[in-house]
């Protein structure tokens, strides 16, 4: 083999010159990666561990340079200086991908490879022993490379893809430092055995230039998915609640109508209306409103399945769709949220706000899922809760739905229907203290509890037969407070 390929001196001059060509192409890719990097962070800063890739790709380019430069200088700047430089380099990559997943960094760690090798270096035992450098040497940066895997490998409860490739290679990138003392021994050494000559060394250079490249996009790719995935996160989610939003809550309604043609199970869909919603937020603040959103979408969400979901429509209005779950399933689990809802609503920020829900609920047994209808449905038995008196549930059924068709065909016999209704009940209401004429419940500050003077009442009113008997005129009213 070495016979064909021309005279000794020739080969070692070929192989050097490979060598010297790797680095400095390596060192061109490494700047150009890590600038490319610390660019790209620039353009979308809040993906702070691109920035520390990028540095570390610079690290790994000037590492690189002072190793280029051995035998015009000393070896403490081309070999310790330079292996000190790459220890950093790695320390930062593995930096970033816990920054990546949300975790602090640790100092001490990033220089903890440099210090260990400057410090082991200047040992005779090293100084005097190559194989020991080598394991050393590969060692840190295995620990390094791996740790970095583990830290992706943490974080892999994120959906992103170009995750797993990162962890393959950068797994078996470390794996092959890890051995590269073994395979030196079966790898043929120049005559000379200088460090640009081996064999071995031409691999590594090439193994390293290939996974420079491949990791620096791998790792870019990561952060695009990962900014997608946010875009695409706060499109889906309510922010107030960080419940589904209803374009989430109706696509995987549609995916589930597809699985039921599959797979036939039980559906019900609940349609939850918070109860004087508009008050408690006139009364209390909108602040004191979102917190009660916020508590039922957490009570709700405690009581449900793996499987079921619960979305806010809009407004005070929340849609939930449990699975697997009958008409008596269903409305015991309704129930549970309704009672803890009202438990955990009654008393917000030290206000009795009293909060409750209305539900109204549709069952799907048959298999065949139209959530267009089961929602409508669903609207209706909510519209006979609040007219019932809400807090409660209400199932829809074939009575409701002919009852809601009568009232279309008789909507005045329905009007006075409800007039009648509403007004037996603000009659019943006005007799109950703490209730106001009009029938709804008085909530004010305990120093604003003093009983108001009739006759004012009555004049700002405009009813003159409204007024007590016992008013006086306003030109004799300050008479009788003077007396």
């Amino acid at each position: 083999m070495r016979g064909q390929s021309g005279p000794p001196g020739n080969e070692r001059s070929m192989i050097g010159l490979d060598v010297n060509t790797l680095f400095l192409v390596t060192i061109y890719v490494e700047a150009m990666l890590g600038l490319l990097l610390l660019f790209a962070w620039v353009q979308n800063s809040g993906i702070h561990a691109v920035a520390w890739w990028g540095c570390a790709h610079l690290l790994q380019a000037g590492s690189v340079c002072l190793f280029g430069m051995y035998g015009t200088v000393s070896d403490a700047i081309s070999i310790d200086l330079a292996n000190a430089l790459l220890f950093t380099a790695f320390a930062v990559t593995w930096t970033g991908a816990r920054v990546f997943d949300g975790r602090m960094p640790q100092p001490l760690y990033i220089v903890g490879g440099a210090i260990l090798w400057l410090l082991a270096s200047r040992t005779p035992f090293f100084a005097e022993s190559m194989d020991a450098r080598v394991l050393l040497s590969s060692g840190i940066i295995t620990a390094y490379t791996w740790a970095t895997a583990y830290e992706f490998w943490r974080g892999r409860a994120e959906p992103l893809v170009s995750r797993w490739p990162a962890i393959f290679m950068l797994f078996a990138h470390g794996a092959l430092f890890l051995l590269r003392t073994p395979l030196s021994q079966m790898l043929p050494w120049s005559p000379t055995m200088q460090v640009f000559d081996s064999v071995w060394l031409t691999v590594l250079s090439f193994e390293a230039l290939l996974f420079t490249i491949a990791i620096a996009f791998i790792l870019l790719a990561m952060a695009k998915e990962r900014t997608e995935l946010r875009h695409k996160t706060a499109a889906l989610v309510d922010p107030l609640t960080g419940i589904a939003n209803r374009r989430a809550f109706l696509e995987a309604a549609q995916e589930l109508s597809e699985q039921q043609a599959e797979d036939p199970r039980p559906i019900a869909v609940l349609l939850a209306d918070l109860d004087h919603f508009k008050s408690i937020n006139d009364r209390f603040g909108h602040g004191a409103g979102d917190f009660v959103l916020q508590i039922f979408a957490d009570c709700a969400a405690a009581k449900l399945g793996p499987y079921d979901m619960i979305g806010r429509l809009g407004g005070e209005e929340f849609a939930i769709l449990l699975y697997d779950a009958g008409r008596d399933k269903a409305l015991a689990i309704g129930e549970r949220i309704r009672l803890s809802f009202e438990d955990a609503a009654s008393e917000v920020d030290g206000f009795e706000v009293g909060g409750t829900v209305s539900m109204g609920m549709a069952v799907c047994e048959d298999g065949v899922l139209d959530m267009s209808s089961m929602l409508a449905q669903a609207d209706e038995a909510l519209y006979c809760a609040k007219e019932r008196g809400r807090n409660r549930i209400e199932a829809a059924s074939l009575q409701m739905a002919l009852d809601r068709a009568h009232e279309e065909m008789n909507p005045e016999a329905s009007r006075r229907a409800q007039a009648h209704s509403r007004g037996r009940s603000h009659v019943a209401r006005r007799r109950q203290p703490g209730f106001d004429r009009a029938g709804r419940q008085e909530v004010r500050h305990p120093a604003l509890h003093r009983r108001p003077f009739r006759g004012h009442q009555a004049r700002r009113r405009g009813d003159p037969h409204h007024a007590d008997k016992d008013a006086l005129p306003p030109g004799r009213a300050g008479d009788a407070r003077r007396q």
